[in-house]
């Protein structure tokens, strides 16, 4: 540990008036952060593939999401071109460097995009992420940074369009944190994950909602394919 750390450790411990742990406290926060225990899943968090998708939509709708369900990824483009079009937004797109959104025809049907790849940029509207999961409980999607998946998207566009396989839905958060384990293994973790439920949003002036706030004022999440895969 860095000096400058054990510094800033020894004074939040001076402040709790107690000083380093014990050896049977560190062996239980060491084995409370190996072993990952799960705390209780509520019922909702507990449902099958197909009701795990069902909840998701619905909850994420209640949070003024849309969302929209595909059989597979080639109606992605079309899909978007025509959610940007019905919402009269930009066609100026930037999408997320990721194989499953680059490896698809963006011109396909005539959809008259103007798509690029990359980081998210202020002066375009528009950005699309692949998310790695999605949470029903909540109607939450996850977003891990990565070099096929710029954090700067999922917070400058004024609308953000995320796609996630229908199979990638858990039911509750902890189900999430497993699968991103199992992914990238507990000492690989990403800088960044972000847990996105709805658009942004805040009522800290007169309790009154506005959204937009702080991020994407619209969120429009395509389900991809069914809950079998």
């Amino acid at each position: 540990m860095s000096e400058g750390r054990q510094r800033i450790l020894g004074g939040i411990r001076r402040s709790l008036h107690r000083g380093p742990l014990g050896e049977e406290q560190r062996a239980a926060l060491d084995a409370h952060l190996r072993n990952h225990p799960r705390g209780p899943v509520p019922a909702r968090g507990q449902l099958d593939a197909s009701g795990r998708v069902d909840l998701f939509q619905q909850m994420a709708e209640e949070v003024h999401a849309t969302v929209r369900r595909l059989p597979d990824w080639s109606g992605v483009p079309a899909a978007v071109a025509e959610y940007l079009r019905e919402h009269n937004h930009p066609t100026e797109v930037r999408l997320a460097p990721h194989p499953d959104l680059t490896s698809l025809d963006w011109q396909d049907g005539g959809s008259l995009l103007n798509v690029s790849q990359g980081a998210g940029d202020p002066d375009i509207a528009v950005g699309v992420s692949r998310a790695f999961a999605g949470v029903a409980e909540t109607g939450t999607l996850i977003l891990r940074s990565g070099s096929d998946s710029p954090t700067t998207l999922n917070f400058l566009p004024a609308t953000h369009i995320v796609a996630v396989r229908a199979d990638e839905i858990c039911g509750p958060f902890e189900d999430a944190w497993d699968r991103l384990r199992e992914r990238l293994g507990d000492g690989s973790f990403p800088r960044t994950v972000n847990m996105i439920t709805g658009p942004s949003r805040t009522a800290d002036i007169e309790q009154t909602l506005q959204l937009g706030a702080h991020g994407p004022m619209d969120l429009h999440v395509l389900v991809i394919g069914d809950a079998g895969g």
